[in-house]
């Protein structure tokens, strides 16, 4: 019993040391890293490079941060609303010149784009300039980059200009080789919730390529279309030189199109900045990074009267969720929290969302109905806003959606897997049970589903259909029936969703918080943040402190691959009835 005692106490004291040097190194990685303080002196450039997976909004502890960032403590992961909020503020900065974008690619999605596009032309209204520079620049990236003045390219460099696509990971000849079934529960007619076809097809089904056809190319039409505008390209030259990739292998072909204003080397571009911001050539430009410009804007002051944002982002789950994840529990805390603050007259909910637990979705919605009673209730989609993420937004007093974001996709699904093949034959494993009810045993992996509790879920997920198209029915002043013709799983971009009267207007974060403190009568207000982040020792108590840092390495890592490993993340939370969007979009 001594030599337990004994292992255990030094079991204990490793991990506790361990803990202590873990804390050590980060609180000395943050100490030593980018310095954020800094001052803006006259004639200052705000700088942005962007291609890292741009969070909706700026971690605030920076132990944190550092965790997330520990393998590059120079780089900036600021959040799209710290992004916005430096762009905003620097247009009226006498003390900031200009932004200088360096642009690879953009890790964010259509939608965001077009709300930071919309921030860039605020920003030029004041007379101040915008340059991007970049040694080989993702469609993306030329998307924003066409919302500033000046765009330059290396000379030896690339344009990859090539459309849209959207890419479905089919998983049947897999299950059968691994002799697994995997049963499937559709809604009726939901025959666009195509997030189940990749269990028993193997390319996609004619309604799936028909959705995916006509939001590939509402998102296509609106991104060529602002290129036109701002660079003066015809559409249908934009159109023929992405068809043969013209752009992507030769950097003069971009020039002489008039893509691109110049082709040169970094060292030109510095003296074009110092040109445009009136510096001499022999000094050197303050260059502020997004996360150095952040902490040095002045916080603004606190009023009486709030207006509460609060951010519902990723998979919608039942329980506990974070900053990547909606957990009902968590999300209707904060609506809670929010509607019960008298300082709060109005609130407005961030969306972004592919859906999740059906259920989880009903446990947020009913905590909107309930805050919509007593202040005004606005609903801002960003990326998406599909399936579940609707679902959630649907009881909303106002709908506002940026063109591209994907929303829609009202349709719900069950799969139950059933591996008793691959148990008996591959693994040799055979299962023998003894209950005391007929149906004692439902929910067992290892053998199908009898026709009895079949027709019981087909029943259940009917149901829950039903509920869905009654909601927006409800909500949206539409007719049932209509809902359902628009309805049965199809995902629609937000401009199509205008005109089905599925979202009431075009426009981002901005334009849902002016409607907000209009229908609250206010003038003068400040914001309060919910959910409240996770800080190191929230992550300490839950015992999962290495998960942000590992995310962030992989996503980091793997860029827009990732959304692979997501696609199988998603699949393992999948538990009862789903509404979930189905595929991805490839920019």
């Amino acid at each position: 019993m001594k030599q337990f005692f004994k292992f255990m106490f030094a079991s204990c004291l490793g991990s506790a040391l361990m803990l202590i040097i873990l804390l050590l190194i980060l609180i000395f990685a943050v100490n030593s890293g980018t310095d954020t303080n800094v001052s803006v002196q006259p004639k200052s450039v705000l700088y942005m490079t962007l291609d890292y997976n741009i969070p909706e909004r700026t971690t605030q502890d920076d132990i944190m941060n550092t965790l997330m960032n520990i393998r590059d403590l120079d780089a900036d992961i600021s959040g799209l609303n710290d992004i916005i909020a430096n762009i905003d503020y620097a247009k009226d900065d006498p003390n900031i010149s200009g932004i200088f974008l360096e642009l690879s690619s953009v890790g964010t999605s259509t939608a965001n784009i077009e709300e930071l596009r919309q921030h860039i032309a605020s920003f030029r209204e004041s007379g101040k300039f915008v340059v991007t520079y970049s040694e080989s620049m993702a469609q993306n990236a030329y998307y924003l980059a066409t919302a500033g003045d000046e765009i330059y390219l290396n000379p030896d460099g690339m344009l990859d200009i090539h459309g849209m696509a959207s890419q479905v990971m089919f998983y049947k000849n897999l299950l059968d080789k691994l002799d697994i079934e995997i049963q499937i529960i559709r809604g009726p007619n939901n025959k666009f919730k195509s997030a189940v076809e990749p269990y028993f097809l193997d390319k996609m089904s004619d309604a799936n390529r028909e959705q995916m056809t006509k939001l590939l190319n509402t998102m296509w039409f609106k991104i060529v279309s602002d290129i036109n505008v701002s660079r003066g390209i015809s559409i249908r030259r934009i159109n023929e030189l992405a068809d043969n990739l013209s752009l992507t292998f030769d950097a003069n072909v971009a020039l002489d199109e008039h893509f691109v204003d110049g082709l040169c080397y970094r060292d030109q571009i510095i003296t074009r900045i110092k040109e445009l911001a009136g510096i001499d050539n022999s000094k050197k430009i303050n260059v502020l990074t997004n996360a150095q410009y952040a902490n040095a804007r002045p916080e603004p002051k606190a009023k009486s009267n709030k207006i509460a944002i609060i951010y519902a982002n990723g998979q919608i789950i039942d329980g506990v969720g974070d900053d990547e994840t909606i957990g009902s529990v968590t999300l209707s805390k904060a609506i809670r929290e929010a509607r019960q603050n008298r300082k709060v007259k109005a609130i407005v909910m961030r969306v972004n969302s592919p859906g999740g637990s059906a259920l989880a979705s009903e446990v947020i919605r009913r905590e909107v109905e309930l805050a919509k009673a007593e202040k005004p209730f606005i609903i801002s989609m960003g990326s998406y806003a599909a399936s579940g993420g609707y679902w959630i937004s649907a009881e909303g007093d106002h709908i506002f959606a940026d063109p591209t974001t994907l929303t829609g996709s009202i349709g719900v699904f069950g799969t139950f897997p059933n591996a008793k093949k691959f148990l008996n034959e591959k693994l040799g494993l055979t299962f023998d049970v003894v209950k005391t009810n007929e149906n004692a045993d439902f929910g067992r992996f290892n053998e199908p589903l009898t026709d009895y509790q079949k027709a019981l879920l087909q029943k259940y997920v009917g149901n829950t259909y039903n509920d869905f198209t009654s909601l927006v029915a409800r909500t949206r002043s539409l007719r049932q029936s209509y809902v359902d013709s628009i309805g049965q799983g199809r995902v629609w971009a937000g401009a199509d969703a205008l005109e089905l009267g599925l979202v009431d207007e075009l426009g981002g974060l901005d334009k849902a918080i002016e409607y907000a403190a209009d229908k609250a009568g206010l003038t003068d207000y400040s914001f309060k943040y919910y959910p409240e982040q996770m800080d190191l020792m929230d992550l300490l108590l839950k015992g999962n402190v290495q998960e942000p840092y590992t995310k962030s390495l992989i996503k980091n890592k793997l860029g827009k691959n990732y959304t692979y490993l997501e696609t199988f993340e998603n699949i393992s939370k999948l538990d009862g009835v789903q509404a979930l969007m189905p595929f991805m979009i490839m920019e």
